[in-house]
């Protein structure tokens, strides 16, 4: 009989749970908003998607319409469905100029792609289009805290492309195409003048250029990488490999 009660009790609950439901038809739309934001913050993101959507459905021109977008947008951000994310957040750019959120989602539209950028061996487009969005935030809001986060990531961006070039370049010198080497270590020189790669670049290029007796060429580069990249490990090298370029008879031959 114990048992059957207890049965009975837990029954009891389990009906009562399923049939409790919020009623949101006769919520004001800060109401409604405010219900969402409390799904978003106990992170039932798939939940606070369907609520925001709604509230942007039916009251697309409240007061509450921007964060609802926001939010939205945050919300496939949290879940790292930034390709979607990116839409939303573009979308509260392009269609609510007067928002507070306009900062904010400008630099988490650039942290999109930042996110969506792959492995450097890979299409590249979304490095791109964060350098190109984050550069945008930068321009806009050059005082705000956040410029420092998105210079440092316009670099490590900058450095998966440089390495994509420098990467082609490595692969056409082990084929022995040298010409083609000394192209490629010289795109990633001057796009990406900053990266990390660019010493190495110009190191290797200088090398490829005295071994193919392009020795003006060599001059000119041996004197770039002293000006630009002073310190580096390579210095000593490159100093000597200038010196032996000014000792060689036609480099002092007047014309």
């Amino acid at each position: 009989m114990k048992k059957l009660a207890v049965s009975a009790f837990f029954a009891l609950i389990f009906l009562s749970g399923c049939s409790f439901e919020i009623d949101r038809s006769a919520m004001t739309p800060e109401e409604r908003f405010k219900y969402a934001m409390s799904l978003y913050e106990d992170e039932s993101y798939l939940d606070a998607i369907a609520e925001f959507e709604s509230i942007l459905i039916q009251y697309p021109g409240s007061t509450i319409a921007a964060d609802a977008q926001y939010y939205l947008a945050m919300s496939r951000f949290k879940r790292e469905e930034f390709l979607m994310a990116a839409y939303e957040f573009s979308k509260l750019i392009n269609t609510l100029k007067a928002s507070n959120y306009i900062k904010d989602a400008q630099f988490m539209l650039a942290d999109c792609y930042y996110e969506l950028s792959p492995d450097y061996t890979l299409d590249q487009k979304y490095s791109e289009k964060g350098i190109e969005e984050f550069q945008v935030f930068i321009n806009f809001f050059p005082t705000d805290p956040k410029v420092e986060e998105a210079e440092r990531k316009i670099a490590e961006l900058n450095d998966k492309l440089a390495e994509k070039l420098y990467s082609n370049a490595v692969t056409y010198e082990n084929m022995g195409m040298k010409g083609a080497a000394i192209e490629y270590y010289g795109f990633v020189v001057e796009k990406y003048h900053d990266s990390k790669y660019s010493s190495e670049a110009t190191y290797n290029k200088l090398l490829l250029l005295v071994d193919r007796r392009r020795f003006k060429e060599a001059l000119k580069e041996s004197e770039l990488f002293l000006s630009r990249y002073k310190g580096n490990p390579n210095t000593a090298k490159v100093e000597q490999i200038r010196e032996d370029l000014l000792k060689m008879p036609q480099m002092t031959a007047k014309p």
